[in-house]
């Protein structure tokens, strides 16, 4: 072999291939069980996904001090003829059961209630069941609603019984997600089947690619679960699934370039072993870079506001780079140890022609290449069209109700709640404020538009004074997860902001909400051009030209504004979507313009390879 295939020798070599397959076999012994202990890891509470400045953030960390970080599950009793002496018999009953409840968090010693809907002829009654939200506040909660369901039992004779609030809300959610890691494993792996059965019609050559691509998802999530243990790293239920479909889209990229190339020189070449390291030699260069870019990319998730994306940047990143890592080496050494025969039934034999030249993508480039000007004038036309499809975009945050594709009985109650009660109930307004000016901020509370005022009162369980801090609550008159509601929030922290010496702070579900839509804001504004200037600067210094990366990123963008004006016209019209969360822009955009930068990597220096 030549000197310029020597890093490739050093993996796919006749006696190093085996080396390489026996190093990985050893990591991945090593690794596998630290893989597994990703999901303990996690930190789903609130501050690991909220803006570490935010006002919210700053009152749940001063709620610490006052009581246990906690949501209330709201149990509604409601019944339209008005409750009969039956019912509010049953209702005392499950009050007393409720508070003897300890199980998966619930503190069943300070439920509160029965809160009738009138003193004469009550209609409804709500029962309020704090629930403990620590760092594994997410994965007991739905446990933690059905053991309360199974005290207060369903909807009968009339009566209907619904729970609601933030903690029926989460457990709902909660159940929506389950499985969702497994579920985007296996979807991911049908992907990369489907795809590389029909880009090379063989059953056997999939399972190399697969193998290789299992095995860096393993590393990766190690790796990130020992950061996030031993290193500060904040891993949330988002970035580990997001690390798990990226390590499998860009192994199968890599390994899509690779088995390309490696397929041509095999036709040239008898020696497995020297077409491998040609291969790796001749695409090596343009899979790192891409790498590169991707990498450097989802770093730059670093700079936002909001501590889920922001914690997603290194763990996106680690994937990347150990599936570069592991389509580098592992799946080079694995191919050459099958040998020729993993390509059956389309065997690549030494001295075949090559069906490049004369299949369907050779015609396709040789009509591009005798009418480039009037090609890309058409695509550049169509593509533009579909963007037109972005004046249908709300990402402008949605419901709790619009977040379910289905009606799960937290909505129902909530709907229920709100014709007995203020819409508010449950996820009240938390204010701090200073002690000497606590009087004068409770006045601006319950002045305020949108405040139900004889709601405003200490917070239940909590300590009434701590280092000369005071906390307390107030309910809203909309829905918690409302733009009403929004807009109430900003309304009481303009009025408890104006009061002298108070150093007032505004929190709860609505602020929370409402900080999380102001944050991602500006990252979309923030992060989208930092994307694009780290993606020039490199496709600037792999191609040593000014005007091709600008051309390059052009493509990428408008490819993006297709997609997205393509996706929200069938949010619209096809799925019927109320909306889209103010981050989906954002995340859209880093994955299509990092990973589509890819295509346009490959293309280019394949074409100047070709030039030459």
């Amino acid at each position: 072999m030549t000197g310029d295939r020597g890093v490739g020798r050093l993996v796919c070599g006749a006696r190093a291939k085996w080396l390489v397959v026996g190093l990985w076999v050893v990591v991945l012994l090593v690794v596998a069980p630290l893989a597994q202990k990703l999901a303990d890891a996690q930190d789903n509470d609130a501050q690991s996904w909220l803006p570490g400045s935010a006002e919210s953030t700053q009152v749940l960390e001063i709620s610490e001090d006052f009581r246990p970080e906690q949501i209330p599950a709201v149990v509604v009793y409601a019944r339209d003829g008005g409750l009969t002496a039956a019912d509010r018999a049953r209702i005392a009953e499950d009050v007393q059961e409720l508070r003897q409840l300890r199980d998966h968090g619930v503190r069943g010693a300070e439920t509160r209630g029965p809160v009738f809907d009138r003193d004469t002829d009550p209609r409804a009654a709500q029962v309020f069941v704090p629930i403990t939200m620590d760092e594994k506040g997410w994965e007991r909660i739905s446990p933690a609603v059905e053991s309360i369901r199974d005290d207060v039992g369903e909807s009968t004779g009339g009566l209907a019984v619904h729970i609601t609030g933030p903690g029926g809300t989460s457990a709902d959610f909660s159940e929506a997600f389950e499985g969702i890691d497994s579920t985007l494993l296996f979807a991911a792996m049908t992907v990369v089947i489907v795809m590389l059965l029909l880009t090379y019609r063989s059953p056997t050559l999939l399972v190399v690619p697969l193998l290789s691509v299992v095995g860096a998802l393993f590393t990766a999530q190690a790796l990130v679960y020992l950061l996030a243990e031993h290193g500060g790293l904040t891993v949330n239920g988002q970035s580990a699934g997001i690390l798990l479909v990226l390590v499998f889209g860009a192994g199968t990229d890599y390994a899509l370039l690779l088995v390309a190339r490696y397929r041509e020189e095999l036709r040239r070449h008898e020696d497995r072993h020297e077409a491998m390291a040609l291969a790796l030699h001749r695409a090596g260069p343009a899979v790192v870079a891409s790498s590169a870019t991707v990498v450097l990319s989802m770093l730059v998730l670093m700079a936002a506001e909001m501590n889920s994306t922001s914690g997603l940047g290194p763990v996106a990143a680690i994937g990347v780079a150990v599936a570069l890592l592991a389509m580098l080496t592992l799946f080079p050494a694995l191919l050459v140890i099958f040998g020729r025969w993993i390509f059956w039934p389309v065997i690549p034999r030494y001295g075949s022609p090559d069906p490049t030249e004369r299949g369907v993508w050779a015609r396709t480039g040789r009509r591009i290449a005798r009418r480039p000007r009037m090609v890309w004038a058409v695509t550049a036309g169509v593509l533009a069209v579909c963007s037109l499809g972005l004046i249908q975009l709300r990402a402008e945050g949605i419901s709790n109700a619009d977040a379910f594709t289905g009606e799960p009985d937290s909505i129902v109650g909530q709907e229920v709640s709100a014709r007995y009660f203020p819409a508010g109930s449950g996820d009240p307004l938390v204010i701090v404020a200073n002690q000497p000016q606590a009087e004068q901020v409770g006045r601006a509370v319950a002045g305020t538009q949108g405040v139900v005022p004889e709601s405003l009162g200490p917070a239940p369980g909590a300590k009434t004074v701590h280092e000369g801090r005071v906390l307390f609550e107030a309910t809203m008159s909309d829905p918690a997860d409302s733009e009403a509601a929004k807009q109430t929030v900003e309304r009481v922290r303009d009025a408890v902001h104006d009061v002298p010496d108070a150093d007032a702070l505004v929190g709860g579900g609505t602020a929370a909400l409402l900080d999380m839509d102001e944050a991602t804001t500006h990252d979309n504004v923030l992060i989208i051009p930092l994307v694009l200037v780290v993606v020039l600067l490199i496709l600037c210094v792999l191609l040593r030209a000014l005007i091709a990366p600008l051309l390059l990123i052009g493509t990428v963008i408008l490819s993006f504004a297709a997609a997205l004006g393509i996706s929200a016209l069938a949010f619209r019209y096809l799925f019927d979507y109320a909306g889209e969360t103010t981050d989906f822009p954002l995340f859209v955009f880093v994955f299509l313009v990092a990973l589509g930068i890819d295509y346009n990597i490959f293309l280019t220096t394949r074409i100047r390879e070709e030039a030459a």
